[in-house]
């Protein structure tokens, strides 16, 4: 299993070991000591999974008051899965990283809290696993506009589906007063 560093050290993409036979493969997608020794933090308080149609973008969402961090996974289909720093005094505040992660590739992606999270389908549709860090908080989130030119974010879709909370969401500038530091997220 590897553990690999983004642009964004603290967004980590992992790489199980994936058992492959006649009948067909095994992998291990969570093992608390080698996360947690992998810089993947615990423990996880909430599995949510996600059913998108081809050409959606969920996101961009992050809890404040309440963060989440997020490990997340794709069991069908692929997905370009986003992390944006929105940590106020971060050096990397406002950057962004990318990562494609599908059923076929296994990859995982690790979000800290202090990240708002999204994502676009890159198929006809997508199944996304993800574990939370803490439990969903309407009152806590934040949701920023997924083409906030200010954060410049290379999409590979042009029109996605949003729902009618992501089409509405603000920019990122919106939220500045709410936003955490690296001590709160």
């Amino acid at each position: 299993m590897k553990f690999l560093p983004t642009e964004l050290p603290e967004v980590i993409v992992v790489e199980p070991d994936v058992h492959r036979d006649p009948r067909g493969y095994f992998l291990e997608t969570y093992h608390r000591d080698k996360y947690t020794a992998g810089g993947i933090p615990g423990p996880f308080v909430q599995f949510n999974h996600s059913l998108s149609a081809g050409n959606t973008v969920r996101g961009l969402h992050a809890q404040i008051e309440r963060p989440q961090g997020k490990l997340v996974r794709v069991v069908e289909g692929a997905v370009l899965d986003i992390a944006v720093d929105i940590r106020l005094d971060s050096p990397t505040f406002r950057r962004w990283v990318g990562v494609e992660i599908s059923a076929e590739n296994f990859r995982q992606i690790y979000v800290p809290s202090g990240f708002a999270h999204g994502f676009a389908v890159l198929t006809p549709c997508a199944q996304v696993d993800y574990a939370c860090t803490e439990v969903y908080d309407p009152a806590a989130e934040i949701v920023i506009a997924w083409d906030d030119p200010e954060l410049d974010i290379r999409w590979p879709l042009t029109s996605p589906l949003l729902s009618a909370r992501d089409a509405a969401a603000p920019r990122l500038a919106a939220w500045r007063a709410r936003l955490p530091s690296r001590e709160t997220a």
